[in-house]
């Protein structure tokens, strides 16, 4: 990603803020020290009918990987912490729309950095927990009072 043209981010900002989402998710996944993946996402959408964009994006930026849905659509999807905070620090000044969450999951992943403690981690879940609100996420289901009630349940988390 180091020999993407700076004149080149512009034009990523807009096609994030139009065609595209960050977002982080909490995974139940018993193989995690909390019991629950922190996996964060920036993702870029298209018809697969225009099959020279994205494509040309991901080999330009050099990250993420190509995902063909079966409603019609294409994805790039960037889901390495590394990837994404150099994606965002990039696109952030360019950023109109998505410039909150671009915010918001640099001080995410930053907060993953610096996971030390139960505490830590509940508290980066509440952050987490931000997301429903600005990308209007209904269908989230798993959010910090799920993780902190199994928590507790298992007896990582005293009352």
């Amino acid at each position: 990603m180091s020999t993407v043209k700076k004149s080149f981010w512009p034009y990523i900002a807009g096609f994030l803020d139009a065609d595209g989402s960050i977002y982080v998710q909490l995974k139940q996944n018993s193989t995690y020290r909390y019991k629950f993946q922190i996996a964060p996402s920036v993702v870029f959408y298209q018809k697969k009918t225009e099959k020279a964009g994205l494509p040309e994006i991901q080999k330009k930026l050099a990250l993420g990987y190509l995902r063909n849905r079966k409603d019609g659509m294409m994805e790039l999807v960037i889901n390495d912490r590394k990837s994404i905070r150099k994606l965002l620090t990039e696109t952030k000044p360019y950023l109109i729309l998505k410039k909150p969450q671009a915010k918001l999951m640099i001080r995410i992943l930053n907060m993953m950095d610096k996971l030390t403690s139960i505490k830590r981690f509940i508290s980066l879940t509440k952050l987490i927990d931000q997301f429903r609100d600005l990308n209007y996420s209904k269908k989230r289901t798993v959010d910090s009072q799920v993780v902190c009630r199994h928590l507790k349940n298992i007896g990582l988390l005293t009352p």
